[in-house]
Parts: structure tokens; sequence; C-alpha cells
């Protein structure tokens, strides 16, 4: 009696709260909705060798409800041509996270302009520069950077509840009327197109593509361009008794030794290396791993062996580790002797770790070294360069809540759900011959590993000879390192010209 009592005390006390919160919704749904905020400027600039005359557009687009109520500002940054014809392409970017703006494409790739920072060291302090990109792809194509619902500037708008864009399919959705709108506004559905991202980016390409195509009122694509492709979560799930992300793994794990001069008798070059690890993979360590406790004393010796060689680790830490070592071990065991850890999104990076202990590092020296140029230089731009005048914060990673993963057709009998959109991608291919795929990825990338691309997109229903893939000497933000801004850019570039 008295806790049921205590219960109703607390509601009663509680009520004048949820009353409030209430108002406050009913207030922010009846209050007026401002025009949406954008900036429009005129640049020059050389990009590919060429003088180019362009238009940005900076600024929000509303989504709206049937009746043309604005529910979400959707933010984005156009970069237009001056004087193009209708079939000039226009490619659509984005990032990844979920929950990062475009700011590392827009600044670190291929906007006109780009922040300078060290290669494989930590950025300091500011200032940044900010210096002109001749490697910026205006010269061959429009380029729109997107940022969904709850990164960059990009919000829902009054009563809206933002967590109704955060999931696959719904931010899928969002992006693919987002596109619409834009070819609509600016006269463009004649254009080829081409969409991409990096990272969960290139989730979001396979899974925008679906809404784009897989209907009858379809946004037919002539290219994706995935940068650090990851597909299939399900292969990648570090899952007890899942034996695919060591498999997965091992090839970058091999690389990596190999930069970091691990690795006995090396090969001349990453690729080399790549190659061997590769074969040993899904050869005997699949087979190994496949057979678990039914695995033979000689069979476990020769593939403990092979493993240490290729990881750069003994064959006393490999074998402790029942031949299974997870990332997270291997970031912080490989240099143990130097006393440094080695980054995630990008190996070539080292830090110091203050939890020697633990099995996981306490911070990423490949995102720490980079994140505060990046964000310096976004704010700088937008605000000084394409003079917006906006009062909210630039949200660069981490604006969104729980995520759902939720497919509608990849549940498993007990509604346990795989996150794999490849098919998606294999579905795409099959129904628009016109249909290529740019695949880009770095051999030091532990958050979307090269070797998890290439077995998400080598299932059956693919056709192998429309898929092109690209390796750079770099990590997961190849373009950080100047050589391989100069080979993506112009790899991409060869992949909208030869349309």
């Amino acid at each position: 009696m008295r806790f049921t009592t205590c219960l109703a005390a607390a509601a009663l006390a509680l009520s004048p709260i949820a009353a409030h919160a209430d108002e406050k919704k009913d207030d922010a749904a009846q209050a007026p909705v401002p025009p949406p905020i954008v900036s429009v400027t005129k640049h020059k600039g050389v990009f590919g060798g060429q003088s180019i005359a362009y238009t940005a557009t900076t600024g929000e687009t509303y989504l709206k409800d049937k009746d043309g109520k604005p529910l979400a500002a959707i933010f984005a940054t156009s970069y237009v041509k001056d004087g193009g014809d209708k079939g000039r392409p226009v490619t659509f970017l984005y990032n990844g996270g979920p929950g990062s703006g475009s700011l590392w494409l827009h600044m670190g790739a291929f906007g006109p302009k780009r922040v300078v920072l060290p290669d494989a060291r930590d950025d300091g302090a500011p200032p940044y520069p900010i210096v002109d990109n001749p490697e910026s792809l205006l010269d061959v194509t429009d380029i729109v950077f997107i940022d969904p619902v709850g990164t960059g500037f990009a919000h829902a708008i009054g009563a809206k509840d933002p967590k109704d864009y955060w999931g696959v399919s719904a931010d899928a959705k969002s992006i693919a009327e987002f596109i619409r709108l834009w070819l609509s506004e600016h006269g463009r559905w004649a254009s080829p197109k081409y969409i991409g991202g990096e990272s969960y980016g290139t989730t979001r390409s396979v899974a925008l593509i679906n809404e784009l195509e897989g209907q009858y009122n379809d946004v037919a694509i002539n290219g994706i361009i995935l940068i650090s492709t990851i597909l299939d979560f399900a292969a990648s799930a570090e899952t007890q008794g899942n034996e695919m992300p060591y498999i997965l793994n091992l090839p970058s794990m091999a690389t990596t030794a190999w930069y970091h001069r691990k690795i006995a008798n090396p090969p001349a070059t990453a690729a080399e290396i790549a190659a061997q690890a590769r074969a040993f993979a899904i050869g005997p360590y699949a087979a190994a791993l496949l057979k678990g406790n039914a695995l033979g004393a000689q069979e476990r010796a020769a593939v403990r062996a092979e493993l240490a060689r290729l990881t750069g680790l003994s064959e006393a830490f490999v074998d402790n580790a029942d031949l299974r070592v997870s990332p997270g071990r291997f970031y912080k065991e490989l240099l143990r002797d130097r006393g440094l850890t080695i980054g995630r999104l990008d190996t070539r990076y080292t830090g110091i770790d203050y939890d020697k202990a633990g099995e996981e590092p306490d911070n990423d020296p490949s995102f720490y070294g980079i994140d505060a140029a990046y964000t310096s230089a976004i704010n700088s731009y937008l605000r000084d360069d394409l003079k917006l005048r906006i009062d909210r914060q630039y949200v660069t990673i981490g604006g969104v809540g729980p995520w759902d993963w939720k497919l509608a057709d990849q549940r498993g009998r007990d509604g346990e759900v795989y996150v794999n959109v490849a098919p998606y991608l294999g579905k795409a291919l099959r129904e628009n011959s016109g249909l290529k795929v740019f695949v880009g990825q770095g051999w030091y990338d532990f958050a979307t590993p090269f070797f998890g691309a290439e077995y998400a997109m080598s299932r059956t229903g693919f056709d192998p000879a429309r898929i092109q893939y690209h390796y750079y000497d770099a990590g997961h933000m190849m373009y950080v390192r100047p050589e391989d801004l100069r080979k993506l850019s112009a790899d991409v570039r060869a992949f909208i010209r030869a349309r």
C-alpha cells in the first residue's frame, strides 16, 4: 500500500513537469517556421587544371509533410559551375558516423577549399590553414555536400522528433527526398547523377540507391562512390562464435605490421603483403577457425606461426588469444615494445596509452589527431567565405541518438537483425545496366577494413566487371596524405569521366 501511495505521490509531483513539457511541445508545434537560412556567393578557382567560375549555395532545405508543413531542415552546400549545361554531372556527397557532418570530405578531399594538417601526426593547436584545393572535382561535376538531420546544421523543426530520421532506412528516405527536391529546384533531372560517401556514408549510399531506384518514380544513378566501405555489419560483428571478423581483419593487420616494420623479410609493397594475407585468411586460417576444437596440434602450430609472421605478434601472444586477435588487442600489442598504441581509423598514427592494463586503447590517435583542424575549418569557411549567418553550432560527429539498424527484409527466424545492405547494391546493378561502382580503400584502415569491402561485394548476385577497386597508402581518410589526396581525386575524376 505504501509503495502504491509513493508511486501516486511521485506521479502527482511530476505531472506539472510533464504538463510543462507538453506545453513546450505544443508551443514549438504552433510557432511560425522562419524561412530556410541560405547564403549564395560567387567564386572562381582552378580545378583539375581548369579555371572554373561557380556559385556556392549553402543553407537549409525543408522536408515537408503532405500538407506542406516543414518537418526538418537538411543542410547542404552546393557548388554549381556557372554557365554549365544540363548534361553536366552532379555528385551528392556525405560522410558517415552515423551522426557525422560532411565536413571531412568537404574540407579534406573534394571541396574547393581544404584544410592543411600534418600527415600521420597530431594536428596540434590553431591556426589551421585553409587553402585552395586544385583536387576538387568541380572540373568534371557539380557537387552537393549533404548533412543529414542531427549533423552539421541540419535539424528537426518544431515538435518533430529528430529520432524519426535516425535509422538506416529513415535516413536514406530523407536524403532521397532532399535529392529529388534539389534536382527539381535546379532543373537537373536530365543530368548524370552520382552519389557517394565515406564510412557509414557508404552504407547510406547503398540504402539510398534502394530508395532512389527501388520504386516506380525512381531516380536512376550513373555511379556510386564508396570511400572506406562497410556494407555487411554482420560479417564484422565481434560476437563470440563469429569467426568472420578475424578473417576479414587479418589483411589489415598484415599491412599495418608491414608499415611499422614488424614483419621479417618484408615484401616491397603493402599490396604484396596484403595479397599474402588474403590468401592465408581465406585458406588455412579460415579452415583452422572453422574447425574450432577439432583443430589438430600440427595444423594449429603451422597456422600459429604464419599468423604471428603476418601480424608481427609473437606466437605466444596469438596462441594465448586462441588464434583470434581482436583489433583492440592488436592496437595495443603491436608496438608495445616501443611504448606506443596505434590508431583505429589510420594505423599509421601512434599514441601513448594511459591505461596499460586494458584490452582497448583509451583513445584513437588517428581521430584526435585531426578533429580540431576540421571543426575549425568548416566553421571558418562557411561563416567567413560563404557568408553563412546562423547561430547554431555545427555538429561534426555524434549528433544523433540511438540508431535504428532494422531492415524489414533482413530478419532472422526470431527477429534478430542482420545488417547487410550489400544485397541492395547487387539488386541495383542487376536492374540498372548503366550503374557502376567506385571503391576506394586505405591499406591501414580498421574502421572499414579493405578485405571486408571486398568480401561484401564478391558475393553471388554482383557484376564484378562494374566494380572498380582503388587502394591508398593511408587509412580511413586517405586524403589526409597529400599523395593519396591527389591519387583519390584523379581516380574519382576518371571514374566520372568514363560514364
